[in-house]
């Protein structure tokens, strides 16, 4: 069967914006019931949520995920860290990266595998404010080639 055109998943459009992206892994993400049903929903915002390493593990930060309307009286904390399931090979190569190289590591999207929610993330570095124009540039060249084909 072939997958509806918008079954991508979530996208945070705004790190391809902010960041120059690279190394992309697809993680697990540990959450509560009422939470996918959220995502299910599209109820999720992405903005400034970022990737920490303490203690050995991986915690997705300041991601919200909206509180699931049917959800009972089970209290939901939109913005409470979630754990990465990871191997500790990658998040110990994550770690590094991020630690001497100043990158910064950053959800890219969220999807469903087999029922089970899966985040992209990245290793990103901030772009400067000449990249932010070249890619605004970019932008308007495809979309003037795009109208000229049609």
């Amino acid at each position: 069967m072939a997958k509806k055109k918008g079954s991508d998943g979530l996208v945070n459009k705004k790190a391809r914006f902010l960041y120059e992206l690279s190394n992309f892994t697809e993680a697990g993400i540990a959450l509560t019931g009422p939470e996918v049903k959220s995502i299910r929903a599209h109820k999720v915002n992405f903005v400034d949520s970022y990737v920490e390493f303490r203690n050995g593990e991986a915690w997705l930060t300041s991601l919200n995920i909206a509180p699931y309307e049917n959800a009972g009286y089970v209290v939901q904390e939109p913005d409470r860290p979630r754990r990465l399931l990871l191997h500790a090979v990658e998040i110990a190569r994550l770690a590094s990266q991020v630690a001497q190289k100043g990158l910064t590591v950053v959800p890219v999207r969220l999807y469903f595998v087999r029922g089970k929610v899966k985040v992209e993330i990245a290793l990103g570095r901030g772009k400067k404010l000449h990249d932010h124009r070249e890619s605004l540039k970019q932008k308007a060249v495809e979309r003037d080639l795009a109208r000229d084909r049609v």
